[in-house]
């Protein structure tokens, strides 16, 4: 069975049957096309995360302002988790920063459906754009 059948039919050995070309330097006989699929994926479960932490930090800090009166040990060490991650995954994907200006946008709006579901405060009550640049976000002593 050629690779590219078996990516399909058997993932798991098609990485290693693909791996194992690829080390003996027999890259012509592997399933180059899907390779470069994956690998892209690879990339992009990075941004998925970076969009993940980012979301739950900011409904954190909005649920934080807009619910003062039950402000916990929990959000704080939840912010404090999602910070320190968030600051790895930025050392080691330096090249996430490019497109941190569409992220935020799109992690802020998650994180306003999510800070709405947990309050069951109204959209109104969050700011229509992301209050938070990301140098405060990231800002480990920062708090709203």
């Amino acid at each position: 069975m050629e690779s590219a059948e078996l990516y399909d039919r058997d993932f798991y050995e098609w990485t290693r049957r693909n791996a194992e070309l690829l080390r003996a330097g027999r890259a012509g006989e592997a399933d180059l096309e899907h390779i470069a699929e994956e690998i892209e994926d690879m990339g992009q479960r990075e941004r998925r995360e970076l969009l993940s932490r980012l979301g739950i930090l900011i409904a954190h800090l909005l649920k934080w302002k807009v619910q003062a009166g039950r402000r916990s040990r929990s959000w704080e060490l939840t912010i404090r988790v999602q910070r320190k991650d968030l600051a790895r995954l930025l050392s080691r994907n330096p090249s996430l920063q490019s497109g941190l200006a569409e992220d935020l946008a799109e992690a802020y709006e998650r994180a306003v459906v999510d800070a709405m579901t947990e309050t069951n405060h109204p959209e109104s009550d969050f700011p229509g754009t992301c209050p938070y640049t990301l140098d405060v976000l990231l800002d480990p002593d920062f708090l709203p």
